[in-house]
C-alpha cells in the first residue's frame, strides 16, 4: 500500500466487510432456500442474525457514539440508524422465535435482508464518507470495534457450545 485508501484495520474497513459477508450470507439463502432442509435454512438465518446482531451492538456500543458530532449532518444519520437498527432486531426477534417451518418465515428473511441493504447504502453513502474526511482515529476506532466484536462472538459460541460455524463445514 501507497499510503492511500484505508489501513486493514480502519474502523470503516471492519464495518464494510461485515457488510459485505452478511449480504453473501443472504444472497446464499435466498438461492438455497427452496432446496434447503428447514435445518438447514434455520442455521444459515441464525448465522445471519448472530451476525447483525453482534455488527449492531458494535456500531451501537462504540461507532455510533464516536462519530455522533462529527458535525450537525451526522447526529440525524446516527439517529436514524439506530431506529433502523431496533426494526432489524424486532425482525431478528421474530425469526428467532419461528420455526423455518413458518409459512413466512423465507419471507421474513428476505424483508430482513431488505432493510438490510437499505441499511448499508445509508450508512456507506451519507455516514461513512463524512467519517472519512474527520480527524478521527479510525484505525484506533478500528481496534476498538474488533476487540469488542470478538468478545461478542466468543460469548456467542459459547453458548452454541463451540459447534463448528456452518460455513465452514464441507457441503
Amino acid at each position: 500500500m501507497f499510503g492511500i485508501g484505508e489501513s486493514d484495520d480502519s474502523a470503516l474497513k471492519l464495518l464494510e466487510e461485515d457488510h459485505e459477508a452478511v449480504d453473501a450470507l443472504f444472497k446464499q439463502y435466498e438461492e438455497s432456500k427452496d432446496e434447503a432442509k428447514p435445518s438447514q435454512k434455520q442455521r444459515l438465518a441464525k448465522q445471519i442474525c448472530q451476525m447483525l446482531t453482534v455488527h449492531a451492538t458494535i456500531e451501537e456500543e462504540i461507532f455510533y457514539p464516536a462519530v455522533r458530532n462529527i458535525e450537525s449532518g451526522t447526529r440525524d444519520l446516527v439517529n436514524e440508524a439506530a431506529v433502523e437498527h431496533q426494526s432489524l432486531k424486532d425482525i431478528i426477534g421474530r425469526l428467532d422465535a419461528a420455526p423455518p417451518s413458518d409459512p413466512l418465515y423465507d419471507a421474513g428473511v428476505k424483508v430482513l435482508a431488505e432493510y438490510v441493504k437499505h441499511h448499508v447504502k445509508e450508512e456507506e453513502s451519507e455516514l461513512f464518507p463524512k467519517v472519512r474526511s474527520s480527524d478521527l482515529d479510525l484505525d484506533a476506532l478500528g481496534a476498538r470495534l474488533k476487540e469488542r466484536k470478538a468478545e461478542l462472538e466468543g460469548t456467542a459460541k459459547s453458548r452454541r457450545g463451540n459447534s463448528p460455524r456452518p460455513e465452514a463445514r464441507a457441503s
